[in-house]
């Protein structure tokens, strides 16, 4: 069975991989607010799928078989200086890139203190929910035709990449109003989102600095760091 037949056979027909319309990173603040609940529909829609013959965590591999045996092994690793091809001995980048030292150990030790709240939350995760990879048509319908990062993990992680993607937008502060609307409950939400968040920032960020992309890095240092007096907040 290819991948995709494999996860034809968890989501439901709800979950559109082939959908039509255009790109979501083309809508604007007042036209994604109109829409965010279609989106959070179908995120939700992919985290309900029936993961229970699948054990552990992390991204697919080619089988459909997760990589890590536990929600730590997963983030920790992801950060792992001898693995093979493009990360090995990455921390040479302190060195050598805008990639600064202090403030990846901070936000390392951040989410690294909050792993305990996100262990035993295994969803069906996209992964890679950026809005260049939906596709809208702004009204009834929204897709994710890329699931080459889909895995088992917390499944808020898709927002918090969406988070990150464009905080302006308000993500988490939306979900939290969409949640209460709809009486659905999350627990710990705020730990595990910046958990989550703190996850895919730092390794964004290190990203970000590999290819000298500064802007990205300011930007992204910036969001990070205001990103707990956000979620606090709530």
């Amino acid at each position: 069975m290819s991948k995709d037949d494999f996860l034809r056979s968890m989501l439901s027909d709800k979950v559109n991989m082939t959908p039509n319309g255009f790109v979501a990173n083309q809508l604007s603040p007042e036209q994604f607010k109109d829409c965010h609940e279609l989106i959070f529909d179908t995120l939700f829609e992919i985290h309900s799928s029936d993961i229970s013959g699948i054990g552990g965590y992390g991204r697919f591999n080619e089988d459909g078989t997760p990589e890590y045996e536990s929600g730590r092994a997963f983030l920790t690793d992801t950060f792992a200086e001898d693995k093979e091809g493009y990360w090995y001995n990455w921390r040479e980048m302190f060195g050598t890139t805008v990639l600064q030292r202090d403030f990846f150990e901070q936000y390392y030790k951040e989410m690294e203190a909050r792993i305990p709240y996100c262990e035993g939350r295994r969803y069906l995760v996209n992964n890679f929910t950026f809005f260049i990879n939906m596709i809208t048509d702004g009204k009834t319908t929204v897709g994710f035709p890329d699931w080459s990062y889909s895995g088992i993990g917390d499944c808020l992680i898709d927002f918090a990449i969406m988070d990150l993607n464009k905080p302006y937008l308000r993500i988490p502060e939306l979900l939290m109003e969409y949640c209460k609307n709809r009486k659905i409950i999350i627990p710990d939400f705020k730990e595990r989102f910046l958990c989550m968040a703190y996850y895919k920032g730092i390794d964004g960020l290190r990203w970000h600095a590999s290819i000298d992309d500064t802007e990205s890095c300011t930007s992204m240092m910036k969001s990070i760091s205001e990103l707990k007096d956000r979620i606090y907040a709530l």
